[in-house]
């Protein structure tokens, strides 16, 4: 049975600002490995910045939607990776995370009615946003294994979809 689905990977931040382009990097291995391992039939791949009114555009219409982008906690935690499920978690607490844009274009999807089936965000937590390119050595080892979270993320919506069970509710 070939389950058809409609999946949003979508990296948000500023590649110019060293760590702001974890997404991107992952986005990046993400097409390196289709030859090998290739993404399911719907899968988009997308690059954004954190405008609200973007995001919703990249997710519209999606069952699955995995956003990828930098944190800013405080205290730091370089290389910490944060995962939210937006139908359990809240978005950010007080003064730890500070999501970009992705808390307003939640709210703004949830009063339009154009969420995603599930949302997933991974969020990881930078040690240097200057100007410039390349990672820092935190966060750039973080890319593998969030490859992976993405990967498993779409295999368990997969899974769910051919039970014709749902893997997450709206927020």
């Amino acid at each position: 049975m070939t389950v058809s689905t409609r999946i949003a990977i979508i990296g948000v931040g500023d590649p110019g600002c060293h760590d702001e382009g974890v997404a991107r990097a992952v986005l990046s291995r993400l097409r390196e490995r289709t030859d090998e391992r290739p993404l399911p039939p719907g899968t988009l791949l997308a690059e954004c910045d954190p405008d609200p009114a973007r995001l919703i555009r990249l997710w519209e219409n999606a069952e699955l939607a995995v956003v990828l982008e930098p944190a800013h906690a405080r205290p730091r935690h370089p290389g910490r990776i944060y995962r939210l499920e937006l139908n359990s978690a809240a978005l950010w607490r007080a003064g730890t995370m500070r999501p970009h844009g992705l808390g307003a274009a939640v709210n703004l999807a949830r009063a339009l009615g154009r969420l995603p089936g599930h949302l997933v965000a991974y969020a990881v937590d930078g040690a240097d946003i200057s100007l410039g390119h390349g990672l820092s050595e935190p966060v750039a080892a973080t890319v593998g294994q969030l490859v992976e979270c993405v990967e498993a993320d779409i295999v368990r919506h997969r899974g769910a979809a051919a039970r014709g069970t749902a893997d997450g509710v709206r927020v």
